[in-house]
Parts: structure tokens; sequence; C-alpha cells
């Protein structure tokens, strides 16, 4: 154990204290849960900063990072969708589903291509490109926006973050082609033999 599994351990126990405070009746509760969100995010951050700097990467950590990652995004996304009084502005509830579907959906696809490719030795092919960081940015942007909800100075937070939402959904199937381009020759080499 070291400070950045420590970290990480920290962001998946609070995944459930995250969804029991976004689901209590009070007027606090949502901006209580955006606060949460964003202090994972910043832990994120800060754990993969504490490895480098203090040079504490280790397998454990590069395993259990991305599934905190992923667990808490899910997460949120699910809440957000399964909030009946929030409407989305520019387009209908099932085709917002549809963007959170895709995201949720690229993040499972890209880990088991991650892994697949980490076993045949080629993990560096898929490794985080600038669309990914861009996509990931966006996509924390939005999800800290939609679960904060309340207009600030008459700025509509929940429609900019589901505009932001749609942003990361074109980036996710953009990184996502980006990623299976890379693997595509490995893949291709796997179904037809060495």
């Amino acid at each position: 154990m070291n400070v950045p599994n420590i970290l990480t351990l920290l962001r998946i126990g609070m995944i459930p204290v995250f969804v029991i405070v976004y689901d209590l009746p009070a007027g606090w509760a949502h901006v209580a849960a955006a606060a949460l969100f964003l202090l994972a995010a910043i832990t994120d951050w800060l754990d993969g900063y504490l490895a480098r700097r203090l040079d504490q990467s280790s397998a454990f950590g590069a395993f259990l990072d991305p599934v905190a990652d992923k667990l808490m995004v899910a997460a949120a996304l699910v809440l957000i969708l399964a909030n009946p009084s929030l409407r989305p502005l520019l387009m209908s509830q099932e085709l917002f589903a549809v963007v959170a579907i895709i995201i949720i959906g690229r993040e499972i696809a890209v880990s088991a291509l991650r892994e697949w490719m980490a076993e045949l030795g080629r993990r560096k092919s898929v490794a985080v490109s600038y669309i990914g960081k861009f996509k990931t940015t966006s996509q924390m942007a939005a999800i800290l926006l939609l679960l904060y909800e309340r207009p600030i100075d008459g700025v509509p937070i929940f429609h900019v973050g589901e505009i932001l939402l749609y942003v990361a959904g074109m980036l996710t199937l953009w990184s996502m082609i980006l990623y299976l381009r890379a693997a595509w020759p490995v893949l291709m080499k796997g179904t037809h033999g060495p």
C-alpha cells in the first residue's frame, strides 16, 4: 500500500457515499454530490501525480485507478439519467441516455482492449491519447455541471453540462475509433493465426 493506491481506494469508497448524498431529500444534496464528484476527480489527478512524483507506480495501481474512474463516471451518469426532474434541453431523454450508454460502453470496451493488448505485450499501441485526455476532461466537466444542476447568475448550468456531454460523446466515439485503428493489425493477426 502506498499513498496513490490509498487515494484510489478512497475514491472507490466515495462512490456509495456519493450515491446516497445525491438521493437525499435535501435542497443541498445535488450540490454536495457535485462537490464529492469534484473531490473524486481531484484525487484521480493527485494519485497519478504522486505515483509519478514519488516513483510509487504499481501494477495494482495501474489496474485499480481506471476501474475507480469508470465506476464513478458510470454511477454519476446512472444517477443523472434516473432523476425524473432533469429534462434535456437539446435532445430527448432517450438520446441523452444513448450518449450516456456510449460513454459507459466505450469505457468498458477500451478497458478490455487495453487488457487484451497488454497480454500480447502491445499495451503501448493503445496508450492514452490526447483525444482520450480531452474526452475525459470534457466528460468530467459535463458530469460535474449536470450534477450541480442549479443555474449560476442566470446561466443554465445543467444545459451547459448537457452540451459538454454531447461533445464528450462525440470525442468518446472518435477516441474509440483511434484505439481500434491502432489495435486493428493485432486484432486481425489474432483472427488469422500467427
